[in-house]
């Protein structure tokens, strides 16, 4: 909508501020939506939208896995530990 009364207005702010009192958000919100909606369909530089969650939920698997790296090398020095406890004991 933007987009299409953009050229009505003096700038695309005031294109902005007039679609978004009519459909009840404020401009910042709905500028924001159009900055992101130019950027997925390549007319603006930056990080569209699907790379962005894919690279999310990439750090979040690298998250959880380094975790999990931690938990299975911290039980592993506990059960090496009792190993050798045992081996050493008559």
């Amino acid at each position: 909508m933007v987009l299409d009364h953009a050229s009505e207005q003096p700038s695309r702010w005031a294109a902005v501020t007039s679609i978004a009192a009519k459909i009840g958000c404020t401009p910042q919100t709905l500028h924001d939506w159009v900055k992101k909606a130019d950027i997925d369909s390549g007319q603006q530089a930056g990080v569209p939208t699907d790379v962005a969650e894919k690279l999310k939920a990439l750090e979040r698997e690298n998250r959880e896995l380094r975790e999990a790296n931690e938990i299975l090398r911290k039980a592993s020095a506990y059960f090496a530990m009792a190993e050798f406890d045992r081996r050493s004991k008559p």
